[in-house]
């Protein structure tokens, strides 16, 4: 019977979707344009002491034109063969300063024309920033000198950024390039090259369960355009644009210069490459140099990983997450496991974290063992830092206070907590820049110092801390209670004076950054922009709570139109947008993480632009699913997604303000996933929108979301939880759509095609909308206006007017 699933799916695969309809492009409604047509504000980013701001701006959306460029797709990567950078960019069209002493803000000069700039890097000492500009041939390497404001190129456009940043800072004057080689051959054309062979693949019969990854290699051909376009020469090139040839030509795919920038770590791509898995997991060695090129070490040498343990808990064998230690000059630090990287072995202790100091001609030293798996490391100095690990199954996560000078089996944990227990969580310990340009562990008055959200059953009070490294109690320092605003505490600015960077939002209010001082509670703006969402600010907005049939906590914002008369409770039609996630135990699942003081932000992903058209919306909602102890969530999936849905109309209902026959569910992704389900198994809703989502669950056999069990583990499973295979209980009017190059592992468009020809074949009502040259999330303005007016049309039709 599965053979006989599996094999249907694969035969509907070969259908050609019909187009329905022959239209083009077409805008929403006057008032959806009036919110989608906005500008966006500048992002934002500092020096560490706080003097300047660099304000760099872009255009809300990119357009067709820009997706309609040359690409190739090889091993998991996208990219412009002619520019040679990822085809997926976004880029910058303009930069400002601002001097934060002064508060003027200034033009940079010396930009090119109809500049497309990306990679935006500080120097050390922060007197420079570095980026790049992308010609219609290739990428150039620019600086910017912030006391001047000048910008000025310092390469021509010959860098390959095809493997992402094409530089780093080696210091204040001169940084590392990547360069494409002088006798880089033409790419072979697959339209006009003939093969030379068949592709075959084989299995020696090992076990090789991976997720659905895209743009992977096929063939010969792939290979050789694959090592074409990832192979590079590194030179020196100082800021005054002098370059100095640095290594022969190699595929370099990553390089970090240690700390006092005596050396230089190097990671190369290796063969051979790899047909299931992409560029990640090929083979790789990792070697230091120093400046004259020479070798100092080989530190690590990677295989081909299409083989790994099963579970979200496993790793590969050997050397990794290996790294320059931030508070000293060159020593290296890196992590292996003590049970070969399976997850199912029962041991003591999973890692054990090593040091090793330049030049490599010692052993390495251990300094630590973790109970659960790695999870991130913060330096402090040579007596301390901070070790997280971090357990899937159980979702718990661990904070470990080392001394990295001595070896301790048992490090003091300082925390121990789910790490979905969001009420729960102690906060972010605070960094700061040292001596060498890298964060550190912010130590004073022997305290170390945490910012927290503060996510309470009362709400969020975010919340700044000291922690005592004598007897490791806790002191607040502030505790945020603002009443009409929502405060986000960023950093540390002077803890001697009490002086904070905070950014403030209310839901009209667009969020600005301060100077916050929490001792004396002023605050001090350093930035002003304006709420481009005007027609909006008026909108109700409110976070409400209530519980599911089995008790659980759930939560939503609820959005009702402008001047809504509370009086008459007129009953509306209601859209709800949401996305399922799961979890281990119903009191994480109930924690409410929504603050009704968050600026109403509208885009594409959401329906909050339709409250200006006469609907309720309830955005967010809450749809947990649970798996306590042995239980997975996903072996009650569907049960618990309608009761989540039932909970949330209810919810809505009670307070009287829908008519609940006029129900809407949407969702991206998963949440399409989730709302395909919920119209096939409940009759709960008018309609419903899915994008790009994945409905068939065969063709994801060997997992999914938080799902580590296989197709053939659990088989009824994954056939419940597909809508494709239950199409023929599926009669509510569904609008799919889906870009039509969508690169997200599992979510390929032809779920959505497949589907389509599913419902199409069984009589349901569906109407499929494929946008050209999207991927997963949309980004060309014309396909995301077009979809609004397509959702637009939709909910007009089968909710509103039905």
């Amino acid at each position: 019977m599965k053979k006989l699933i599996y094999f249907f799916s694969l035969l509907l695969s070969q259908f050609v979707v019909e187009a329905q309809e022959n239209i083009t492009f077409q805008k929403p409604s006057p008032e959806i344009l009036a919110l989608a047509d906005y500008q966006r504000a500048p992002s934002v980013s500092l020096d560490s002491q706080k003097k300047f701001m660099l304000l760099s701006f872009r255009n809300t959306y990119k357009t067709l034109d820009d997706l309609n460029q040359e690409e190739l797709r090889l091993g998991g990567l996208r990219i412009n063969p002619v520019t040679n950078i990822s085809s997926t960019v976004t880029y910058i069209n303009n930069l400002k300063l601002k001097n934060l002493t002064t508060n003027r803000e200034y033009d940079v000069t010396g930009l090119p024309e109809n500049p497309k700039i990306t990679n935006i890097f500080w120097s050390p000492n922060e007197s420079k920033i570095a980026f790049t500009h992308t010609t219609n041939k290739g990428v150039s390497l620019w600086v910017l000198d912030v006391e001047t404001g000048n910008a000025k190129a310092i390469t021509s456009d010959n860098l390959n950024a095809n493997l992402g940043n094409p530089f780093s800072w080696k210091d204040n004057t001169s940084l590392l390039i990547k360069v494409l080689p002088k006798n880089k051959p033409a790419l072979i054309n697959t339209t006009k090259d003939l093969p030379k062979g068949p592709t075959v693949s084989i299995s020696d019969g090992s076990k090789s369960q991976n997720r659905t990854y895209q743009d992977l290699l096929k063939n010969p051909i792939d290979e050789a355009n694959f090592e074409n376009i990832v192979t590079s020469e590194l030179y020196i090139v100082s800021t005054d644009g002098t370059q100095t040839f640095f290594k022969e030509a190699a595929m370099y795919a990553g390089e970090s210069i240690s700390p006092d920038t005596n050396y230089v770590m190097i990671t190369t791509l290796q063969k051979p490459f790899s047909y299931i898995v992409p560029l990640n997991r090929f083979p790789q060695i990792t070697s230091v140099y120093d400046w004259k090129g020479t070798l100092i070490q080989t530190v690590n040498n990677v295989p081909l990983t299409e083989i790994m343990p099963k579970g979200f808990s496993s790793v590969r064998k050997g050397k990794r997450s290996m790294s320059w230690r931030n508070d000293m000059p060159a020593t290296l630090f890196y992590v292996e496991a003590l049970d070969e990287g399976d997850q199912s072995k029962k041991v003591d202790f999973r890692d054990e974290l090593f040091l090793w100091n330049a030049p490599f001609t010692t052993q390495p030293k251990s300094i630590a063992k973790t109970i659960q798996r790695y999870d991130g490391i913060i330096w402090g100095d040579e007596n301390m830092a901070l070790v997280y690990d971090s357990w899937y199954d159980t979702r718990n996560e661990k904070v470990y206070f080392i001394n990295p000078s001595t070896f301790n089996e048992s490090p003091k944990i300082i925390s121990d907590r789910n790490s979905q227990d969001i009420y729960s969580d102690p906060g972010n310990f605070e960094t700061k820049k040292n001596k060498y340009g890298r964060q550190t562990l912010v130590i004073e008055n022997n305290n170390l110092y945490l910012i927290g959200d503060g996510h309470t059953k009362e709400g969020q009070f975010p919340f700044i801390d000291a922690l005592n490294l004598n007897n490791f109690q806790k002191k607040r320092l502030y505790l945020s209670k603002l009443k009409n605003q929502k405060e986000d505490i960023l950093s540390l600015e002077n803890i001697q004076k009490g002086e904070a960077l905070v950014m403030l939002q209310s839901k009209n209010e667009y969020p600005n950054y301060y100077i916050r001082n929490y001792k004396n509670n002023k605050v001090k703006a350093i930035t002003s922009f304006k709420n481009p969402f005007e027609s909006i600010k008026n909108v109700y907005k409110e976070v409400i709570k209530y519980k599911r049939k089995d008790g659980v906590e759930l939560s939503g914002t609820l959005y009702l139109p402008a001047g809504y008369d509370f009086k008459k409770k007129e009953k509306l039609p209601l859209l709800i947008w949401a996305y399922p996630a799961e979890y281990k135990d119903k009191n994480t699942a109930g924690q409410n993480d929504k603050n009704p003081n968050e600026f109403t932000f509208p885009n594409y992903g959401s329906f909050v632009y339709w409250v200006t058209k006469g609907y309720a919306v309830l955005d967010d909602a809450s749809f947990p699913i649970i798996g306590e102890g042995t239980t997975e969530p996903n072996d009650t999936f569907i049960p618990q997604l309608v009761s989540n849905a039932e909970a949330a109309i209810d919810a809505v209902d009670n307070l009287g303000y829908i008519n609940r026959k006029k129900v809407a569910i949407g969702g991206h992704s998963y949440g399409a996933f989730m709302t395909a389900n919920l119209l096939t198994h409940s009759n709960l809703f008018a309609c419903g929108i899915a994008r790009s989502g994945a409905y068939n669950r065969t063709l994801t056999p060997f997992g999914f979301q938080s799902e580590q069990r296989n197709y053939w583990d659990i088989p009824t499973i994954y056939n419940e939880m597909s809508p494709f295979m239950n199409a023929d209980k599926m009669k509510t009017p569904l609008l799919l759509v889906h870009g039509d190059a969508d690169n997200n592992p599992g979510t390929f468009t032809l779920q959505s095609e497949r589907y389509f020809q599913a419902l199409k074949g069984l009589g349901a009502p569906v109407r499929l909308v494929l946008l050209p040259k999207e991927a997963h999330g949309y980004v060309a303005k014309e396909n995301i206006l077009h979809l609004l007016w397509e959702q637009d049309q939709f909910l007009e039709k089968y909710l509103k007017n039905e």
